[in-house]
Parts: structure tokens; C-alpha cells; sequence
């Protein structure tokens, strides 16, 4: 595990996890990037926009976030001497605003939801040297994200069978397909994992246009985008992309068996890819005929800063696990 010399994310490391192959039957590669120093795989899209927003001649950053995206955005401000403000929606919890102040940002609290938040987040962005972070909806941002799929093909002795992974807005899934596409990943089938209530990816396939969810009703508020960026929505047209939905529930209780698993918290987000493991959803999609044989599943951990021990602990107790 190490820093590119150019980079804001660390290298992180690619392990064949023994209690996941067990489950699933099949070998289950997992890609630790909740071990990011802000928590989550979003610096390495959102540095990558930081550091070209630097080279731009910016010097101050307004990123609207629930928690990740927020905090990879304060992190890279501070690593490169920015001005950073850092809009939440009312219902983030407390600490994440206090790790956001703990990186040096400035954090004002507006709307109900991110679609309200980011709005808000816009009109602060004006001035002309600052700039807007979009949490999912930038090239620079996937670009970033494909250093995911670079490091596990030369992480991985052979490619894997499955890819693995969630989406809320698309930026993760763009970043992955991009770097798939320029790895020599690009026949392998995707699974993009969603909750119930947090699907705007799901919901839009299944209409074949681009919808918008009227609110976010899942636990997983870090899928929480009412609209899919339509970049991802054409990438699940022109690639083998499986979308398919976990209930919360499922979602919760991947985070818990992941935790006595593997020793480490992540967020119901994470989840929801984990629970593709920990539910049998492979073994469901393949029973649909939506997937072939699997050997080997590569599945990213994105990890999240959206949990405590007490909100699993509650989560727990809410969904009678």
C-alpha cells in the first residue's frame, strides 16, 4: 500500500477474502478503498478534480455532500492549500460536519435532500476563483476513478469473471467503465448494486429514459442522487451492465456480516454491493440467465464515513436482524 507521487488516494490493497469465498462458492477479490484516509473510494475522483482546479488557477472549492464526497473534497483542499466550503443537507449526521471541520472546510448546512443542498452549493461557487465540485458529475471526477481498476489489474494474476460495485449517481460506476474499457477489463460483466428507495439507476433502465426519484427512502443516503447522470445511463445501453436492487435490510446486514468478517465498518451504500455476496445475488442472476459462469468476483469496498458502531448497532435493532 503506498501514494502515487502525483496523487491524493493511496494504492489500496486487492485480497481474496476467505469468509466471502466461502458464501458465494466462488473466489470474492475485495478492493479495500474504504481504507482512503477521508474514508471512502470519492478522493480519487474528486482529488484528481481538485488538483486540475488547482492547476486552473483555483483557490477556493463549494462541494454540495451527505458525507463522502464532502470529505474527500475538504481532504484534497487541505492537502493542496485551498479554500474549502462543504454544503450538507439537514439530515448528515453530526460527525461527519465535525471530520469536515476537522479537515479545515467550512461547512453550512441547507435543504433536505443533496438536489437541495447542491442548488444552494452553486450559487456560492460564483466568484471566479472558485470552483464548483460536482460528487459524481465531472470527467475529471471518473477519470479519477479509474486508478480503481488500473491498480487491480496489476493487483490480479487473472481477471475476474464479475465486476462488482454500487452506484448512486454514477460517478464510481462511469470511473470503473472507463477504466475497464482502458485495461483490458472491458468484456466483463458489471453488477451496479442500488437500495430500494435510493434507485434512480434502477428506476431509469427499467422506464428506458432518465428519471427522477421524488425523494430518498432508503438508509443508504449515500446512493441518495434523485438523477442518474446520463452518462452512466448510456454506459448501462453500450456495456454489459446488470443493475439490481437490495433491500435495505440486506444492505445492513452485509455491513454487519462484513464487519465480524473482516473487522472494519462501512456504510449501508457499501452494503448494498457487499449484500451481492452475503444474498445470493449472483446465484439469482445467473438463475435469470443475466450472467454466466462465475470463478472469480472482483468487488470493490467503497467504504463510507457515514457509520458508527451505534448506527449499525441501531440499524440493527430497526430492521430485527
Amino acid at each position: 500500500m503506498g501514494t502515487p507521487s502525483d496523487a491524493l488516494h493511496i494504492v489500496t490493497p486487492t485480497i481474496l477474502s476467505h469468509p466471502m469465498t466461502k458464501v458465494a462458492g466462488f473466489n470474492v477479490y475485495i478492493k479495500l478503498d474504504n481504507l482512503q484516509i477521508p474514508g471512502s473510494f470519492k478522493i480519487r475522483g474528486i482529488g484528481n478534480f481538485c488538483k486540475k482546479a488547482k492547476a486552473r488557477g483555483c483557490k477556493k472549492i463549494v462541494c454540495a455532500s451527505g458525507g463522502n464526497a464532502g470529505l474527500a473534497a475538504a481532504y484534497a483542499a487541505h492537502q493542496l492549500n485551498l479554500q474549502a466550503t462543504i454544503v450538507l443537507p439537514k439530515t448528515t449526521p453530526g460527525f461527519v460536519a465535525d471530520k469536515l471541520r476537522d479537515f479545515g472546510a467550512e461547512v453550512e448546512i441547507h435543504g433536505n435532500v443533496w438536489d437541495e443542498a447542491n442548488s444552494y452549493a452553486q450559487t456560492l461557487a460564483a466568484d471566479p476563483e472558485c470552483e464548483y465540485v460536482h460528487p459524481f458529475d465531472h470527467k475529471d471526477t471518473w477519470e479519477g476513478h479509474e486508478t480503481i481498476i488500473k491498480e487491480a489489474v496489476s493487483q490480479m494474476t487473472t481477471p475476474p469473471d464479475v465486476v462488482i460495485t454500487c452506484v448512486g449517481g454514477g460517478g464510481l460506476l462511469n470511473g470503473i467503465i472507463q477504466g475497464m474499457q482502458n485495461n483490458g477489463w472491458q468484456n466483463i460483466p458489471v453488477i451496479a448494486m442500488e437500495t430500494v428507495g435510493a434507485d434512480c439507476l434502477n428506476a431509469s433502465l427499467a422506464a428506458d429514459k432518465i428519471v427522477t426519484l421524488p425523494t430518498i427512502t432508503s438508509v443508504a443516503k449515500c446512493l441518495g442522487a434523485l438523477t442518474p447522470s446520463s452518462t452512466t445511463f448510456e454506459y448501462c445501453k453500450k456495456y454489459n451492465i446488470i443493475s439490481d436492487l437490495v433491500t435495505d435490510k440486506q444492505a445492513i446486514d452485509a455491513c454487519l456480516r462484513f464487519a465480524d468478517d473482516h473487522r472494519m465498518l462501512v456504510e449501508p451504500a457499501c452494503g448494498a454491493s457487499l449484500a451481492a455476496i452475503y444474498s445470493n445475488i449472483i446465484q439469482k442472476l445467473q438463475s435469470q440467465n443475466k450472467l454466466g459462469p462465475v470463478k472469480t468476483a472482483f468487488l470493490l469496498v467503497c467504504g463510507g464515513s457515514g457509520v458508527t458502531l451505534e448506527s449499525l448497532q441501531n440499524w440493527k435493532q430497526e430492521f430485527g436482524i
